[in-house]
């Protein structure tokens, strides 16, 4: 099972935008408002990491327009492209009333009503039919279970522990 990342990717830089530095980027977290004038992102791609200083943005279709400190012309700029936009998983926003990220889950310990263990949890991913936990039942095997009432019963962060009622015969699933 992963450890909790130590960093978050927030974005992506696409490409340069204009001649003064501006980039394009993606924005890949649930709160665009991260992304504001003296921010501080780590910059990475490969083996490269660079802290960058926002100093300007401003919405551009479904992405944002970015400027950083110190990066002045289109060829700086087009030196970022393809880039990811990082913080310290210590700088995550507190999340709202009944919302979980995935980082803070992991490793949490998966069990039912009774108190009987189900396993780790190992995953949460968002999907067009809604939240699944993924939960290691034993090391290779995993049970996709749907993150809505009714199967989640509790979540309790104090003690890192996922209380489950899920449908009959889906944990087996994951033994077969």
């Amino acid at each position: 099972m992963p450890a909790p990342p130590e960093i978050l990717l927030v974005g992506r830089v696409e490409r340069p935008h204009g001649l003064a530095g501006e980039v394009s980027a993606s924005v890949l977290t649930d709160f665009p408002e991260r992304f504001s004038p003296g921010a501080v992102l780590l910059w990475k791609r490969g083996g490269e990491e660079r802290p960058l200083t926002l100093s300007a943005v401003r919405p551009h279709g479904k992405r944002l327009l970015l400027a950083f400190e110190g990066i002045d012309s289109v060829e700086e700029a087009r030196g970022l492209s393809g880039g990811d936009l990082c913080v310290g998983a210590a700088e995550a926003f507190p999340a709202p009333e009944g919302y979980f990220y995935e980082h803070e889950v992991l490793g949490w310990i998966c069990e039912d009503a009774r108190g009987r263990s189900l396993g780790v949890a190992a995953g949460l991913e968002a999907t067009p039919a809604g939240p699944l936990l993924s939960v290691e039942t034993r090391p290779g095997k995993v049970a996709l279970v749907p993150f809505v009432d009714g199967i989640v019963l509790e979540v309790d962060r104090r003690n890192r522990r996922i209380v489950l009622d899920p449908p009959e015969g889906l944990m087996e699933l994951a033994e077969s």
